[in-house]
Order: structure tokens, then sequence, then C-alpha cells
């Protein structure tokens, strides 16, 4: 008889990773193709829709050639992508512009009018009181309406990159309730969408380009076309399960689908996620979301837009020295500056890093915030300034559970996937720093695993999401924090906590002046 595997497909910020796994969760092969993201001005982030697609092709054929799989032997496919990351199209999937990234915060003046909306859509936002994200949906909606009135006008579909995706697979649109309820103010608790929210922020048309039809993750959401099947190397009419965004795939593929346990997805960002029963909601993050993940629970979440991006910055700016040593000596530059950073010790003798590189997106949820680095002395190193990066990245998690504990929401286990899963040490800092255990699963990607048990469920192959967990997810590790550590950090902690407010307002002042600069410039300038 033969053996039933499932194709899941991930979009990263940097990468489309490809993974095909039988029904235990065991990876079978796995392929990544990188495609270019593009920054015209600050706080802008753009990426080709058609280069995703061009990524996927290659990394699907490497794949099913790596694995030397019969196409009849995949059963299903799904998909996951970044969010929000906006793709405006016309009604057959050709972009009208670059699609904005999840990290651009372009749309900070459409975010500020929420803060003077009644809607209940505003409970998502801090408890009500804290402002928008100028990263979500309907922000980012209506500065292309505002900006860019022609693209708006052609548009036939303004959907969030896995809706694109799975359109591109099947040739139906839909959108995934994942997205809709994360980052699009969907709640089924309030009746649906909010559209007194989007007429408030200036786009309460935009539903005549929103598909009506909307599928949570697994459910089948149609077949693989002919076309899509040709450039995957698949076979045309399978079941394909419907997709999340990447972090909530990552979240399904570590098994947190149950109330509980949080999730920490790493990469070039930090997205932190917990299962509730009932409805959380407080200052300091984002939820909770109703039916997000699995019906009838609610997500909580917070996060930090850059975290694994401004350890890159550094090796990229600082460090080309050791970049060039890792290509002669085939080794890891990150490798190379950590063991350069091994006996830095406990805060950085006093050096402390905010990774608001990008802005901040919890506990402030601010666009105009910025990167600040404090406590330099002409005795600190690159090696402490490379190790307080680390430091801060782990800060940035710890601030986040204190504002999720003060709610009522407090973990006691944190599920790590994502690049940072293969630094032990780099876990066991979060560790120390936060208090909290660290657990890892066997299949460290989680987003490309949970992606197969999408498709997987859609297949039919199990009845749900926590029947596919418990049949392919597989705990393996297990890392404790260090008390004395942790009793130590609680002072930097504090320190990190403090060093936003004290110059928020100069922040805000310098990033206004800067972009005074860039008044009317075109998004392809």
């Amino acid at each position: 008889m033969s053996q039933k595997y499932m194709m899941g497909i991930d979009f990263g910020t940097e990468s489309c990773r490809v993974g095909l796994f039988d029904l235990h969760g065991r990876l079978i092969a796995v392929a990544i193709e990188p495609y270019s993201t593009h920054y015209p001005h600050p706080g802008w982030a753009e990426q080709d829709p058609d280069d995703w697609w061009v990524a996927l092709g290659r990394a699907a054929n490497t794949v099913m050639t790596g694995a030397s799989v019969d196409a009849n032997d995949v059963h299903g496919v799904s998909a996951d992508a970044t969010t929000m990351t906006v793709v405006a199209s016309d009604g057959s999937g050709n972009v009208l512009r670059p699609a904005i990234m999840w990290m651009d915060v372009r749309a900070s003046v459409q975010a500020e009018r929420a803060l003077s909306s009644d809607s209940t859509a505003r409970l998502y936002n801090a408890g009500g009181i804290g402002a928008a994200s100028a990263e979500w949906y309907p922000f980012k909606v209506a500065w292309i309406k505002e900006e860019e009135p022609d693209v708006y006008a052609k548009a036939h579909r303004i959907v969030d990159a896995t809706d694109w995706i799975t359109f591109m697979l099947t040739g139906d649109w839909a959108v995934n309730t994942n997205s809709a309820a994360l980052r699009m103010y969907h709640n089924s608790d309030a009746g649906g969408w909010p559209r007194d929210f989007y007429e408030h922020v200036g786009v309460g048309d935009v539903f005549a380009k929103v598909p009506e039809r909307l599928v949570a993750p697994g459910e089948r959401v149609g077949v693989l076309s002919r076309a899509a099947a040709s450039h995957l190397g698949l076979k045309a009419g399978m079941p394909v399960g419907q997709g999340a965004t990447d972090a909530s795939a990552g979240v399904i593929g570590l098994g947190v689908v149950r109330p509980g346990k949080a999730v920490l997805i790493t990469g070039s960002s930090h997205a932190l996620f917990g299962q509730a029963a009932t409805s959380v909601h407080g200052h300091g993050f984002w939820g909770s979301y109703t039916d997000a993940i699995i019906r009838g629970q609610y997500t909580v979440e917070a996060g930090q837009v850059s975290t694994g991006s401004v350890m890159k910055w550094f090796r990229d700016q600082l460090a080309r020295d050791v970049l060039a040593r890792a290509e002669r000596e085939g080794a890891s530059a990150y490798d190379i500056l950590n063991a350069e950073a091994a006996d830095i010790p406990i805060g950085s003798d006093g050096l402390i890093v905010n990774e608001y590189f990008q802005g901040n997106r919890t506990p402030y949820t601010d666009a105009k915030a910025r990167g600040l680095v404090w406590g330099l002395s002409l005795a600190h190193t690159r090696a402490h300034l490379y190790h307080a990066i680390q430091e801060g990245i782990c800060y940035g998690t710890a601030h986040n559970l204190r504002a999720m504990a003060a709610a009522g929401f407090e973990a006691t286990e944190m599920v790590v996937s994502g690049g940072m899963a293969k630094s032990r040490a780099l876990l066991q800092l979060h560790a120390d720093v936060t208090g909290v255990p660290v657990t890892l699963t066997e299949v460290s990607d989680a987003p490309i695993l949970g992606s197969a048990m999408c498709a997987a469920v859609g297949a039919g192959a199990f009845p749900d999401l926590p029947t596919a967990a418990t049949a392919m997810v597989h705990e393996v590790v297990e890392l404790q924090p260090d008390s004395a550590r942790h009793d130590a950090y609680r002072f930097y902690v504090d320190a990190y906590c403090a060093g936003y407010p004290a110059l928020r307002d100069e922040m805000h002042r310098l990033v206004d002046h800067e972009a005074t600069k860039h008044l009317g410039a075109g998004s392809r300038q």
C-alpha cells in the first residue's frame, strides 16, 4: 500500500519553504527558495508576489525530486504566508502593485484614526485603549485608497498574502478566518465584520473587494488547479486545505491547539501566541481573537517587529569580516559571533538595546518607535553589542509576557520554533530572562508542519486539527530557566521597560521630521 504524504508551504519574510510530511509528522524532504524585500523609504517594506510564485514552483519541484515521491502519493496541500502582507490584484490574481509587507508601517496616520473610534473592534487593540497597529489590514488599505487611488479603483481583490496564494493554488477566492480574526477585525462573537470601524477608518467600501466566503484553517477550500499542479509538480484535483498566517501555522505545527501553553515563533520577528478558553482583554497585547485558530477558542497575541532582523542587521552591517570568515570556513557567522560573546556577563556590562528598529508591535503598538542603544562606554566591545541585542530581544519577550500576565493570561510554558530554535544558548537565554520553561518539538520549522496538518485535515486524513496534532507533533526537549540568572535579569528587564517611555516623544519628533522628506513620494520610487 502506498504512503500518504502532505505538502506544507510556508511563505516567510525571506523565503518560501516547502516540506513534504507523512501522517506521523515525519519530514520527508524540504526545500527553500529566497526572494527579495525592498525598502523604498524608512518604515516601508515591499515584495513582488510574482517572486513568491516563482519561488514556490522551484521549491516544490525540488522537494518532489529530492524525495523521490510519486505525485499520486501526495494527497493534500496547504499554504501559509506572512500577515498582514496586503496584495492588490485584478480578478485573475495579476498584481497591481508590490505587496505591502507585514512590517511596513507607512499607514501610521491611517492607524491613528482608530483612536477616535468607539467600535467594539477596539477591544482587539490593548483592551480598547492602545493604538492600532499600522501593520493591520484596514489601515494599509486606507493608505492605498488615499495615496494610490488608481490602484484602489482597479483592484478587484485586496487580500492578505495567504488568500492570494490560495487563489493561485485553486482559482477560488476566499478569506481565511485566521487572517480575518487576527488582522482584519472580524469577530464572530460580535456579528462578523465591524463595518462601522472600517467606515471610520475610511474604507467602508473595501468589502466589495473582499471575498465573501470565509474558510477556517484545515477546512477544504478547493482543489489544486491544473495550472498550479503543473507549476508544483503535483496532480491536479487534490484537496487544498485552508491555510493560515505563518505565525498561526506555526502555532498549529507546535501542537498548541488547546487552551494552556504559549507559542513563541522566532525569525525576522517574534510572534507570541496563547490559546484561552474564554475571552481575555487587557493593556499591551492584542486579542483575544474569536475562533482565530480553533473554533470556540480565543487567541491572545503579542509580538516584536524586529528580532532576528536586528541580529541580521548587526551581522551584515557591523560584522562583515565575520561573514567573510564564515564563508571561507564553511561555518555560520552567527556561531562565530556567539563564540565571541560567550563570556559577556548578564546585562552586557550595563549595555541595553531596545530592538524597536522597525517600530514596536506590542506592548506599545507604536509605528514611530525606533531602536535604542544605551549604556555604552569605551569599555564595550562589538561582542558586548551583539550580546546586548540578543538580551534585548529576550527583554522584549519578557515585557510582553508581563502584559499578558497582568490581564490574567500567565504562560507556564513556551513552545518555540523558527530560526532561533537552532541555538540552544539563545533559547536558554529566553528561558532565563522570562522565567518560563522553553520546549522544543521534533520539527522545529513549525509553520510548514502546521500547513501540512491543515492539508491533512482538508484531505480528510484527520477530522480536526487537535487530532492531527496528536498524531503529527512530538515534543523532544524542555529547557528550564536558571532561577539565579532569572533573578539577576529582573533589573535589566525593568531598565529595558523604562527606556522607551523616557524617549518616546523625542523618537516621534525625529521620525516625523524624517517623514517630511518623503511626502508625496511614490511607492515605486
